[in-house]
């Protein structure tokens, strides 16, 4: 009796086609790679030319964008130049505000509020004519700011504001989906970039304090993100993916 090999599946996102703006490293880079390996066809953008084009040779994309998501100008040119239909849009631009608002200027404020809310609202105007029925429009938030304190005014503002915004943007582009990730503490080259040389200390304070009692990389928001591509029935929600940092002082 011979013993049947294992079961070949076939890839879960196979002829679909993922567009991820911030694509070049952390979570973006880390999910267009998680795509990739379901089959998915790519369209990569980010900020940063060289690590860009490095990221969309490794990874094979059909093409990729260099600018910034901010502008509105190129945005709209990005998505009005993009093939029609497409799949599925995820959006990691962008990085936390932290400080007491007594201390910044308008123009800081505003910006910081900007990159977040406007641009999920931008992207979500482009896309409506772009991703197909079913097709996913992914946005990232997180969970660190849920509680109350001093330097979080505008990292609250918006941790609160992105899943009201999700919910409403799901009934009004329906039936394109449309979900929030919401993550604690990743390790990525972004993290590393904020914390400088507090770096390995805010990796053993976690690792002692989660619950997972380890730290959150980007391949754990990737199959999370992935998963919500794949899963027709999910629309409207934000999912945590911090291992349980929100639940203690981590």
């Amino acid at each position: 009796m011979t013993n049947a090999g294992p079961t070949q599946r076939e890839p879960e996102l196979l002829g679909q086609t993922v567009v991820v703006i911030g694509g070049s490293a952390g979570i973006g880079l880390e999910t267009a790679r998680r795509a990739r390996a379901e089959g998915a066809n790519l369209i990569l953008a980010g900020r940063k030319p060289e690590p860009l084009r490095r990221a969309a040779a490794e990874l094979g994309a059909l093409t990729s964008a260099a600018f910034d998501a901010m502008d509105a100008a190129a945005l709209e040119r990005f998505f009005r130049d993009l093939p029609a239909p497409i799949d599925h849009v995820m959006v990691t631009a962008g990085r936390p505000t932290y400080g007491r608002l007594g201390d910044m200027d308008l123009a800081q404020i505003s910006g910081a509020l900007d990159e977040h809310l406007l641009l999920a609202i931008m992207v979500a105007r482009h896309a409506a004519n772009k991703v197909r029925s079913g097709g996913t429009l992914l946005f990232m938030g997180g969970t660190g700011a849920r509680r109350p304190a001093i330097g979080l005014a505008l990292a609250s503002t918006v941790t609160a504001a992105l899943p009201a915004l999700t919910a409403s943007l799901a009934l009004e582009l329906a039936p394109i989906r449309v979900n929030l990730i919401a993550a604690g503490f990743v390790d990525t080259p972004l993290s590393a970039s904020l914390l400088g040389t507090e770096l390995d200390n805010r990796r053993d304070h976690l690792r002692a304090t989660l619950p997972i009692r380890r730290v959150v990389g980007p391949a754990d928001v990737a199959a999370l993100a992935v998963h919500v591509m794949i899963n027709t029935a999910l629309t409207g929600a934000t999912y945590d993916v911090d291992g349980g940092q929100q639940f203690v002082h981590a």
